[in-house]
């Protein structure tokens, strides 16, 4: 991306904002701490900008900053030359590394992709990230180039879903995006360069993440089909760590007479697995998985086989059986450097990668939770710089949802202040079987039930969007809590 040449007008410590508000959002400079800005006034207004979008989840910058030289001085900070997705994460980055360190056992770092489409009327100063089929009239339909752009994320999450925090991430935009398909009858795919590719954004991840945590040895990276790179395998076993990833492509094995397909279906089923599914309806079932998993000489594609050694991976295969109603059979191929010995490590990596979805969940709450399409910016740096904020913000929001599921016994401290809790305790009143509870769940649940969640007996645990309501009105009491305070003071 061409970054902008504008200069900040003015110092940000002149820039009035209330006292409370960046009381009740302490947890920002957790956060911000370690940005390193040249100007130290730029690392001032990241503080005060991601407190003031924190304090109205999904609010435009004006509404969010209420007067006109916040929402001036936010405007300058998003296109200052200065500022990048880098710098502004880079706090958060290591915010997750400590996270990391303070938790035991493997961690899981989800790599996905997710598009940003906006409506504009000079889409060119923004990039064109994909083609989508629009009606036009009543019946006809045809293929639009899309404007908007492109982000490669890498979140941290525990092996039992709790979000660490971001480890990486890329933004880029097309000029003029022609489709794959167009590509692919003037050049062969796989005799380019990974270089070359936008594919690349698969390795530098894995590199960065890997490199902020200092541990390969404890991760593991997952993606889905689209992360089926040879040499993200390669790259991975140079680091020392490890992967998981769907696989879609039927390399050759063995001694290249035949293919990993051709060696998996002489593998007998070695155990079942019973999850429960749900139909396209929302109606809940049972399905039966049948496990096959083998050690197997993975060879490299043909055009690359004088770069790239062959590799000892292991293949996993969970098919379900029979044919089930309103629903597609689950059919996954999972291929990973781990070694898979037992039918109870098998169902292991199959629940490792089912928290691949935590990243898709991530990006629901960016996207629906924090507007991050709704911005009205006229760039693609600008707006980079925006959806890197709104990502702080949505990881809270994700990790206090599944800290109420995942550890509801911590204490409240972890994640709240104590005129938070004191505020929570006036305003929701306790049920029977919770009075005197002091732990984070007792008062996360207060939270979402200031958003609309009515915590009955059988209620599943509170969503995003109620937590993100209850976030929202919570910072609202607190601030005027705050400045009564003050005028009954005076």
């Amino acid at each position: 991306m061409t970054k902008l040449t504008q200069q900040f007008p003015f110092p940000v410590s002149k820039v009035p904002v209330p006292e409370a508000v960046e009381a009740s959002t302490s947890w920002v400079s957790e956060e911000t701490g370690t940005c390193d800005f040249q100007d130290a006034r730029l690392s001032k207004r990241l503080r005060v900008l991601l407190g003031q979008l924190a304090s109205d989840v999904g609010a435009p910058i004006p509404f969010a900053c209420q007067d006109w030289a916040n929402t001036k001085a936010a405007y300058r900070f998003l296109s200052n030359e200065s500022v990048n997705e880098a710098a502004i994460l880079a706090g958060h980055f290591q915010s997750t590394a400590g996270r990391f360190a303070a938790c035991r056992g493997p961690v899981l770092v989800l790599q996905d992709t997710t598009a940003f489409t906006y409506y504009r009327n000079n889409p060119k100063a923004i990039g064109e990230p994909y083609k989508a089929i629009v009606k036009n009239g009543v019946a006809r339909k045809q293929t639009k180039a899309m404007c908007g752009i492109l982000m490669h994320s890498s979140l941290a999450v525990t092996t039992e879903g709790v979000p660490l925090g971001l480890a990486a991430i890329k933004f880029w935009s097309r000029r003029c995006y022609k489709g794959c398909n167009a590509l692919k009858r003037k050049v062969n795919p796989t005799r380019v360069p990974i270089q070359q590719k936008e594919s690349i954004r698969w390795l530098e991840n894995l590199r960065q993440s890997t490199r902020l945590f200092a541990d390969p040895e404890r991760c593991v990276h997952v993606g889905d089909r689209e992360s089926d790179i040879y040499e993200l395998f390669c790259t991975a076993c140079e680091l020392k760590t490890h992967f998981l990833v769907r696989t879609c492509v039927d390399r050759l094995a063995g001694d290249g007479r035949h293919t990993i397909a051709n060696e998996m279906d002489e593998v007998r089923v070695k155990g079942l697995h019973h999850v429960e599914v749900v139909d396209s309806q929302g109606k809940p079932a049972w399905a039966t998985l049948e496990l096959r998993y083998r050690r197997v000489h993975v060879l490299p594609p043909i055009g690359k086989q004088k770069n790239y050694p062959a590799l000892s991976l292991t293949v996993i295969h969970a098919r379900e059986r029979g044919a089930p109603r309103g629903r597609k059979p689950i059919d996954w191929k999972l291929i990973t450097d781990l070694p898979v010995s037992s039918r109870s490590e098998a169902i292991e990596k199959l629940h490792w990668y089912a928290q691949r979805w935590k990243i898709e969940t991530f990006h629901k709450i960016l996207k629906s939770g924090c507007k991050a399409e709704d911005a009205k910016l006229r760039t693609a740096d600008r707006l980079a710089n925006l959806v890197s904020i709104l990502c702080i913000v949505s990881w809270r929001i994700f990790w206090m949802t599944i800290m109420n599921r995942a550890l509801p016994d911590v204490p409240a401290t972890l994640a709240l202040t104590q005129a938070e809790t004191d505020l929570l305790d006036r305003l929701v009143v306790d049920k029977r079987n919770a009075v005197g509870s002091g732990d984070l769940s007792h008062y996360l649940n207060k939270i979402a039930r200031l958003g609309g969640y009515l915590d009955r007996a059988h209620d599943a645990p509170p969503g995003n969007t109620v937590m993100w309501r209850g976030l929202t009105r919570l910072i609202y009491i607190e601030l005027g809590f705050n400045i009564g305070t003050e005028l009954m003071g005076k």
